[in-house]
Protein backbone atom coordinates (compact mmCIF):
# COMPACT_ATOMS: atom_id res chain seq x y z
CA UNK A 1 0.00 0.00 0.00
CA UNK A 2 1.37 3.39 -1.03
CA UNK A 3 -0.35 6.27 0.76
CA UNK A 4 0.07 9.98 1.31
CA UNK A 5 -2.07 11.96 3.75
CA UNK A 6 -2.17 15.74 3.43
CA UNK A 7 -4.44 18.54 4.57
CA UNK A 8 -5.63 18.76 0.95
CA UNK A 9 -6.64 15.09 0.90
CA UNK A 10 -5.42 11.51 0.85
CA UNK A 11 -4.22 9.27 -1.97
CA UNK A 12 -3.94 5.54 -1.37
CA UNK A 13 -2.83 3.00 -3.97
CA UNK A 14 -3.20 -0.74 -3.36
CA UNK A 15 -1.89 -1.96 -6.71
CA UNK A 16 -5.23 -1.95 -8.53
CA UNK A 17 -7.03 1.24 -7.43
CA UNK A 18 -6.06 4.82 -6.62
CA UNK A 19 -8.41 5.92 -3.86
CA UNK A 20 -8.68 9.70 -3.64
CA UNK A 21 -10.31 11.23 -0.55
CA UNK A 22 -10.71 15.03 -0.27
CA UNK A 23 -9.52 16.75 2.89
CA UNK A 24 -11.93 18.33 5.34
CA UNK A 25 -9.97 21.55 5.81
CA UNK A 26 -11.74 24.78 4.85
CA UNK A 27 -9.10 25.35 2.16
CA UNK A 28 -10.44 22.34 0.23
CA UNK A 29 -13.00 23.56 -2.37
CA UNK A 30 -16.67 22.77 -1.76
CA UNK A 31 -16.88 20.94 -5.09
CA UNK A 32 -14.25 18.38 -4.13
CA UNK A 33 -15.74 17.83 -0.69
CA UNK A 34 -19.20 17.38 -2.19
CA UNK A 35 -18.00 15.06 -4.96
CA UNK A 36 -16.45 12.89 -2.25
CA UNK A 37 -14.14 9.91 -2.50
CA UNK A 38 -13.15 8.67 -5.94
CA UNK A 39 -11.92 5.16 -6.62
CA UNK A 40 -9.89 5.24 -9.84
CA UNK A 41 -9.18 1.79 -11.32
CA UNK A 42 -5.66 1.39 -12.62
CA UNK A 43 -6.94 0.73 -16.15
CA UNK A 44 -8.36 4.30 -16.20
CA UNK A 45 -4.97 5.89 -15.48
CA UNK A 46 -2.78 7.24 -18.27
CA UNK A 47 0.00 8.61 -16.08
CA UNK A 48 0.99 10.34 -12.86
CA UNK A 49 3.49 13.07 -12.09
CA UNK A 50 4.82 14.87 -9.03
CA UNK A 51 5.60 18.57 -9.58
CA UNK A 52 7.90 19.94 -6.86
CA UNK A 53 7.96 23.65 -6.03
CA UNK A 54 9.80 25.78 -3.48
CA UNK A 55 7.25 25.58 -0.67
CA UNK A 56 5.02 22.74 -1.81
CA UNK A 57 4.45 20.34 -4.65
CA UNK A 58 1.56 18.76 -6.55
CA UNK A 59 0.66 15.22 -7.39
CA UNK A 60 -1.31 14.99 -10.62
CA UNK A 61 -3.11 11.96 -11.97
CA UNK A 62 -3.79 11.90 -15.70
CA UNK A 63 -6.69 9.71 -16.83
CA UNK A 64 -7.22 8.09 -20.19
CA UNK A 65 -9.48 10.00 -22.53
CA UNK A 66 -13.06 8.79 -22.23
CA UNK A 67 -12.53 7.00 -18.90
CA UNK A 68 -14.17 9.53 -16.59
CA UNK A 69 -17.58 11.19 -17.08
CA UNK A 70 -16.46 14.09 -14.84
CA UNK A 71 -13.63 15.01 -17.19
CA UNK A 72 -15.90 14.44 -20.18
CA UNK A 73 -18.61 16.72 -18.78
CA UNK A 74 -16.29 19.51 -17.66
CA UNK A 75 -13.92 19.31 -20.61
CA UNK A 76 -10.87 20.28 -18.56
CA UNK A 77 -12.55 23.51 -17.45
CA UNK A 78 -12.64 22.79 -13.72
CA UNK A 79 -10.63 25.40 -11.82
CA UNK A 80 -7.31 23.94 -10.73
CA UNK A 81 -8.12 23.90 -6.97
CA UNK A 82 -11.36 22.00 -7.70
CA UNK A 83 -9.60 19.30 -9.73
CA UNK A 84 -9.95 16.06 -7.73
CA UNK A 85 -7.00 14.50 -9.54
CA UNK A 86 -4.53 16.97 -8.08
CA UNK A 87 -3.13 16.93 -4.54
CA UNK A 88 -1.18 19.73 -2.86
CA UNK A 89 1.80 18.23 -1.04
CA UNK A 90 3.85 19.86 1.75
CA UNK A 91 7.50 20.12 0.78
CA UNK A 92 8.60 17.87 3.66
CA UNK A 93 6.42 15.07 2.22
CA UNK A 94 7.81 15.28 -1.30
CA UNK A 95 9.65 11.97 -0.85
CA UNK A 96 6.37 10.21 -0.04
CA UNK A 97 4.69 11.86 -3.03
CA UNK A 98 7.47 10.65 -5.33
CA UNK A 99 7.11 7.14 -3.90
CA UNK A 100 3.33 7.06 -4.51
CA UNK A 101 3.81 8.32 -8.08
CA UNK A 102 6.53 5.73 -8.73
CA UNK A 103 4.36 2.89 -7.43
CA UNK A 104 1.52 3.89 -9.75
CA UNK A 105 3.88 4.20 -12.72
CA UNK A 106 5.42 0.81 -11.94
CA UNK A 107 1.95 -0.82 -11.82
CA UNK A 108 0.97 0.80 -15.13
CA UNK A 109 4.09 -0.63 -16.74
CA UNK A 110 3.69 -4.04 -15.12
CA UNK A 111 0.03 -4.38 -16.14
CA UNK A 112 0.72 -2.85 -19.57
CA UNK A 113 -2.16 -0.40 -19.28
CA UNK A 114 -2.74 1.24 -22.70
CA UNK A 115 -2.87 5.02 -23.02
CA UNK A 116 -5.39 5.05 -25.84
CA UNK A 117 -8.91 6.46 -25.30
CA UNK A 118 -11.37 4.07 -23.67
CA UNK A 119 -14.54 2.76 -25.31
CA UNK A 120 -16.61 3.04 -22.12
CA UNK A 121 -16.58 4.99 -18.89
CA UNK A 122 -14.45 3.28 -16.23
CA UNK A 123 -15.66 5.53 -13.40
CA UNK A 124 -19.34 5.80 -12.43
CA UNK A 125 -19.64 9.52 -11.68
CA UNK A 126 -21.70 10.84 -8.75
CA UNK A 127 -24.66 8.81 -7.45
CA UNK A 128 -28.24 9.86 -8.14
CA UNK A 129 -30.54 11.46 -7.27
CA UNK A 130 -28.54 14.68 -7.23
CA UNK A 131 -29.88 18.21 -6.93
CA UNK A 132 -28.07 21.57 -7.02
CA UNK A 133 -29.36 25.07 -6.45
CA UNK A 134 -27.63 27.58 -8.70
CA UNK A 135 -27.98 31.30 -9.35
CA UNK A 136 -30.50 30.64 -12.14
CA UNK A 137 -32.56 27.88 -10.54
CA UNK A 138 -32.49 24.38 -9.10
CA UNK A 139 -31.49 21.49 -11.33
CA UNK A 140 -32.21 17.89 -10.32
CA UNK A 141 -31.46 14.53 -11.88
CA UNK A 142 -32.91 11.20 -10.74
CA UNK A 143 -31.18 8.96 -13.27
CA UNK A 144 -34.06 9.08 -15.75
CA UNK A 145 -34.89 12.74 -16.25
CA UNK A 146 -33.56 16.23 -15.63
CA UNK A 147 -35.77 18.86 -14.02
CA UNK A 148 -35.06 22.58 -13.84
CA UNK A 149 -37.08 24.83 -11.51
CA UNK A 150 -36.35 28.46 -12.24
CA UNK A 151 -35.43 30.98 -9.56
CA UNK A 152 -37.27 34.26 -9.02
CA UNK A 153 -34.24 36.01 -10.48
CA UNK A 154 -34.36 34.01 -13.74
CA UNK A 155 -35.28 35.77 -16.95
CA UNK A 156 -39.03 36.22 -17.45
CA UNK A 157 -38.93 34.12 -20.60
CA UNK A 158 -37.67 31.14 -18.60
CA UNK A 159 -40.16 31.55 -15.80
CA UNK A 160 -42.88 31.81 -18.43
CA UNK A 161 -42.05 28.33 -19.75
CA UNK A 162 -42.38 26.81 -16.28
CA UNK A 163 -40.28 23.91 -14.96
CA UNK A 164 -38.24 22.24 -17.67
CA UNK A 165 -38.29 18.42 -17.66
CA UNK A 166 -36.13 16.44 -20.08
CA UNK A 167 -35.83 12.65 -20.30
CA UNK A 168 -32.35 11.16 -20.68
CA UNK A 169 -33.45 9.52 -23.94
CA UNK A 170 -34.07 12.96 -25.45
CA UNK A 171 -30.61 14.29 -24.62
CA UNK A 172 -27.66 14.47 -26.97
CA UNK A 173 -25.14 15.97 -24.57
CA UNK A 174 -24.59 18.38 -21.69
CA UNK A 175 -22.56 21.54 -22.31
CA UNK A 176 -20.92 23.05 -19.22
CA UNK A 177 -18.83 26.15 -18.65
CA UNK A 178 -18.03 27.34 -15.11
CA UNK A 179 -18.73 30.78 -13.75
CA UNK A 180 -15.26 32.30 -13.39
CA UNK A 181 -16.32 35.32 -11.34
CA UNK A 182 -15.35 37.54 -14.27
CA UNK A 183 -17.49 35.88 -16.93
CA UNK A 184 -20.79 34.02 -16.58
CA UNK A 185 -20.92 30.29 -17.07
CA UNK A 186 -23.73 28.02 -18.19
CA UNK A 187 -24.99 24.45 -18.24
CA UNK A 188 -27.05 23.58 -21.31
CA UNK A 189 -28.98 20.36 -21.91
CA UNK A 190 -28.83 19.75 -25.64
CA UNK A 191 -31.68 17.71 -27.11
CA UNK A 192 -32.17 16.52 -30.67
CA UNK A 193 -34.66 19.35 -31.17
CA UNK A 194 -32.47 22.11 -29.73
CA UNK A 195 -29.07 21.00 -31.03
CA UNK A 196 -28.94 23.99 -33.40
CA UNK A 197 -30.42 26.50 -30.94
CA UNK A 198 -28.57 29.80 -30.75
CA UNK A 199 -30.41 31.24 -27.76
CA UNK A 200 -28.12 32.84 -25.15
CA UNK A 201 -28.04 30.92 -21.82
CA UNK A 202 -29.99 33.63 -19.98
CA UNK A 203 -32.96 33.09 -22.31
CA UNK A 204 -32.58 29.44 -23.22
CA UNK A 205 -35.17 27.32 -21.33
CA UNK A 206 -32.82 24.35 -21.60
CA UNK A 207 -29.87 26.15 -20.02
CA UNK A 208 -28.86 27.45 -16.60
CA UNK A 209 -27.11 30.80 -16.68
CA UNK A 210 -24.40 30.69 -14.00
CA UNK A 211 -23.71 34.20 -12.78
CA UNK A 212 -23.86 34.08 -8.96
CA UNK A 213 -21.64 32.42 -6.37
CA UNK A 214 -18.74 30.76 -8.16
CA UNK A 215 -18.33 28.33 -5.28
CA UNK A 216 -21.99 27.28 -5.39
CA UNK A 217 -22.47 27.32 -9.17
CA UNK A 218 -19.49 24.99 -9.57
CA UNK A 219 -21.63 22.24 -8.02
CA UNK A 220 -23.71 22.12 -11.22
CA UNK A 221 -20.84 20.00 -12.57
CA UNK A 222 -22.19 17.23 -10.31
CA UNK A 223 -25.41 17.13 -12.33
CA UNK A 224 -23.57 17.53 -15.65
CA UNK A 225 -21.38 14.55 -14.74
CA UNK A 226 -24.22 12.35 -13.50
CA UNK A 227 -26.14 12.95 -16.73
CA UNK A 228 -23.08 12.48 -18.93
CA UNK A 229 -22.37 9.13 -17.28
CA UNK A 230 -25.78 7.90 -18.45
CA UNK A 231 -25.52 9.13 -22.04
CA UNK A 232 -23.93 7.10 -24.83
CA UNK A 233 -20.16 7.10 -24.56
CA UNK A 234 -18.43 9.61 -26.91
CA UNK A 235 -16.84 6.76 -28.83
CA UNK A 236 -20.32 5.39 -29.56
CA UNK A 237 -21.55 8.76 -30.82
CA UNK A 238 -18.51 9.14 -33.05
CA UNK A 239 -19.15 5.67 -34.50
CA UNK A 240 -22.80 6.57 -35.18
CA UNK A 241 -21.84 9.82 -36.89
CA UNK A 242 -19.26 8.05 -39.04
CA UNK A 243 -21.86 5.49 -40.13
CA UNK A 244 -24.75 7.93 -40.53
CA UNK A 245 -26.78 6.21 -37.82
CA UNK A 246 -27.40 9.18 -35.53
CA UNK A 247 -30.00 10.90 -37.65
CA UNK A 248 -31.96 7.67 -38.18
CA UNK A 249 -32.23 6.67 -34.52
CA UNK A 250 -35.84 7.01 -33.31
CA UNK A 251 -36.33 9.69 -30.70
CA UNK A 252 -37.71 8.60 -27.35
CA UNK A 253 -40.28 11.04 -26.09
CA UNK A 254 -40.30 12.13 -22.45
CA UNK A 255 -42.99 10.33 -20.52
CA UNK A 256 -43.82 13.19 -18.17
CA UNK A 257 -47.55 13.51 -17.48
CA UNK A 258 -48.92 17.06 -17.77
CA UNK A 259 -50.64 18.61 -14.76
CA UNK A 260 -54.42 18.39 -14.50
CA UNK A 261 -54.93 22.04 -15.41
CA UNK A 262 -52.31 21.98 -18.14
CA UNK A 263 -54.59 23.64 -20.71
CA UNK A 264 -55.09 26.80 -18.63
CA UNK A 265 -51.42 26.90 -17.70
CA UNK A 266 -50.44 26.52 -21.35
CA UNK A 267 -52.66 29.40 -22.42
CA UNK A 268 -51.34 31.62 -19.63
CA UNK A 269 -47.72 30.93 -20.55
CA UNK A 270 -48.36 31.54 -24.22
CA UNK A 271 -49.99 34.88 -23.33
CA UNK A 272 -46.96 35.80 -21.23
CA UNK A 273 -44.63 34.94 -24.09
CA UNK A 274 -46.74 37.06 -26.44
CA UNK A 275 -46.45 40.01 -24.06
CA UNK A 276 -42.68 39.58 -23.86
CA UNK A 277 -42.52 39.53 -27.64
CA UNK A 278 -44.66 42.63 -28.00
CA UNK A 279 -42.61 44.47 -25.37
CA UNK A 280 -39.43 43.73 -27.29
CA UNK A 281 -37.93 41.44 -24.63
CA UNK A 282 -37.91 38.56 -27.11
CA UNK A 283 -36.84 38.77 -30.74
CA UNK A 284 -38.91 37.01 -33.40
CA UNK A 285 -36.50 34.05 -33.39
CA UNK A 286 -36.45 33.80 -29.58
CA UNK A 287 -40.23 33.98 -29.41
CA UNK A 288 -40.64 31.23 -32.01
CA UNK A 289 -38.15 28.89 -30.33
CA UNK A 290 -39.44 29.50 -26.80
CA UNK A 291 -43.05 29.05 -27.88
CA UNK A 292 -42.08 25.73 -29.48
CA UNK A 293 -40.36 24.68 -26.24
CA UNK A 294 -43.51 25.48 -24.23
CA UNK A 295 -45.73 23.53 -26.61
CA UNK A 296 -43.37 20.52 -26.51
CA UNK A 297 -43.53 20.55 -22.73
CA UNK A 298 -47.33 20.16 -22.80
CA UNK A 299 -47.61 17.33 -25.29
Amino acid sequence: MAEIIQRDGTWAFDGTTVRITPGLHRSVPLFRQTYGEIAVPLEAVAGVVYEPERKRGRLRLRLREGADPLLQATGGRLPDPADPYRLIVDIDRSGVAEYVAEEIRHALLLDQIPKEPTKAYLLPGPPVPVSVRSSDGTVSFDGAQVRIDWADTSERVKRATGPRIVAVGDLVQVEWLPNSGYEDGFMRFVTRETVFSKLPPEKDPYALDLWGSTRRDLLTALVATAVTARLPHPSTREHERDNGEFADRPRRAASVPPPADHHDVLLRRLRELGELHRDGVLTDEEFTMTKAAVLRGFR
